[in-house]
């Protein structure tokens, strides 16, 4: 006899797939657009990513997200330009006692993915990052722009 997998199982495993395929076409989308536009002109998709703050401070830029339930080994950073900064992480389900049981379930596991726009443009080679009870903390330090060039008068 074929085990019945319950209702609840299958809407989660379905939005499981709906937030795998909505974070990669928004880090595809916020790529795409990065290339043609400049940075502060892009609009913050809303989905299921992790929430993040963003501080610009003198020197600074610092960007702290939550990511509950992930761990250190499974999230990824990526500066995809100056003003651009993904981020990931795979969230992993424990199962001890499969569905029964359970009466409600909205607790996410799968991919989480967010592309966040920054205030100011920031040099790579500054980059750290601690993560600590389910917080992530990044900071760059601002690239110095060139603020142009003096021309002399013959």
């Amino acid at each position: 006899m074929a085990q019945k997998r319950g209702f609840y199982s299958f809407w989660r495993d379905f939005d499981e797939v709906m937030n795998e395929m909505r974070a990669e076409m928004e880090g595809r989308f916020q790529s795409l657009l990065a290339e043609s536009a400049p940075a502060r002109a892009l609009p913050m998709l809303r989905g299921e990513g992790p929430r993040v703050d963003v501080y610009a401070h003198e020197d600074e830029v610092i960007v702290v997200a939550d990511l509950p339930g992930a761990e250190k080994e499974n999230i990824s950073l990526r500066l995809i330009n100056p003003r651009l900064l993904e981020i990931a992480a795979v969230q992993k389900e424990e199962r001890e006692g499969g569905e029964e049981g359970y009466v409600m379930r909205e607790r996410f596991y799968g991919t989480m993915k967010r592309v966040v726009s920054l205030p100011a443009e920031v040099r790579e080679e500054s980059a750290s990052a601690t993560f600590k009870n389910g917080v992530l903390e990044v900071h760059f330090k601002k690239a110095e722009v060139e603020k142009g060039a003096v021309i002399p008068i013959e």
